[in-house]
């Protein structure tokens, strides 16, 4: 087929022709695209509600994130049915890309929450720092992907190689990557500081629920994190983007519960309000008046 005939098929719904493969490398499944569209829909609804319901309005990254998981798994519903249209397929890949931004926004509001209740010497950045700095970082990152997937697109478009635009890609995700990573560390320290000290048997029973939340959460993100950056890696022929089992697991079934988490844990209900932290953290310094204070070695 001649570079002229893909180009109208891109602007066409046509069904799948044998021997003649789509953008994917395959055909979307037609099921598993409604299945992720419910699962974050259905996410997004319950967030909205439980954001208003506690005036929670930093939670309203999980609904944002949401929408956009919807968006792009509708354009892989689409693309199930119109394997060869270009504008599903550019669809699905930018806001699938940019969704899991909004989440991890969500989480470093919340850790930053835990380390108001614990206090500052429970971690070796302020909450605001994780927000200026790993938010600046996603920002980054996401900017250099969208140019160089516009590079590769231009240049599809004309029928000339994609590498350049796929490798500034590449370097976009690999500095995400890293940013997590950054963030997962300095999360982990976090953990450990509180564990050490054994702060948590002076605090309200919700707070132990929320930080499984929170780290189950994290885990997802990064599982996905590496699998989108070994699978931007081995190119748009490689072996993990042409099948769409990995994009399944390694995608969407780990973004679904790492916002869907959230509603059975919601930090609304589960963060503990200043009231109850400070008859919690009084009840123990009276407890513990001769001992040192907290975290002074961490």
């Amino acid at each position: 087929m001649s570079f002229a005939e893909k180009k109208a098929l891109s602007l066409t719904c046509h069904a799948l022709i044998p021997g003649i493969d789509p953008p994917y490398g395959y055909q979307p499944s037609l099921a598993a695209g409604i299945v992720f569209c419910v699962l974050f829909g259905l996410s997004m609804l319950v967030h909205t509600v439980q954001a208003l319901w506690k005036r929670n309005w930093w939670c309203f990254t999980f609904v944002v994130g949401c929408i956009t998981e919807v968006l792009g798994w509708a354009a892989r519903t689409w693309s199930s049915q119109c394997p060869y249209n270009g504008n599903a397929f550019l669809m699905q890949i930018s806001t699938l890309i940019i969704a899991p931004t909004f989440f991890t926004a969500g989480v470093y509001v919340l850790l930053g929450r835990f380390i108001q209740i614990f206090g500052r010497n429970s971690s070796v950045l302020s909450p605001a720092m994780y927000l200026w700095i790993f938010c600046t970082c996603d920002v980054v990152s996401l900017v250099v992907q969208a140019i160089g997937g516009g590079i590769a697109s231009s240049e599809s478009n004309q029928n000339t190689s994609t590498k350049p635009g796929t490798d500034i890609m590449v370097a976009g995700i690999i500095f995400q990557l890293a940013s997590i990573t950054i963030f997962v560390a300095c999360a982990a320290d976090f953990f450990r500081r509180v564990l050490r000290h054994h702060r948590l048997s002076s605090m309200s029973g919700t707070v132990v629920p929320l930080m499984a939340a929170m780290a189950f959460s994290i885990t997802c993100i990064y599982i996905r994190s590496i699998y989108r950056t070994i699978e931007l890696l081995q190119g748009w022929s490689g072996y993990l983007i042409t099948h769409e089992r990995f994009f399944i697991a390694l995608d969407g079934a780990m973004m679904a519960p790492a916002v869907a988490i959230f509603n059975f844990i919601h930090p609304g209900w589960f963060i503990p309000s200043q009231k109850t932290v400070s008859v919690d953290v009084g009840q123990e310094m009276s407890s513990k008046s001769s001992e040192q204070p907290v975290f002074n070695d961490a």
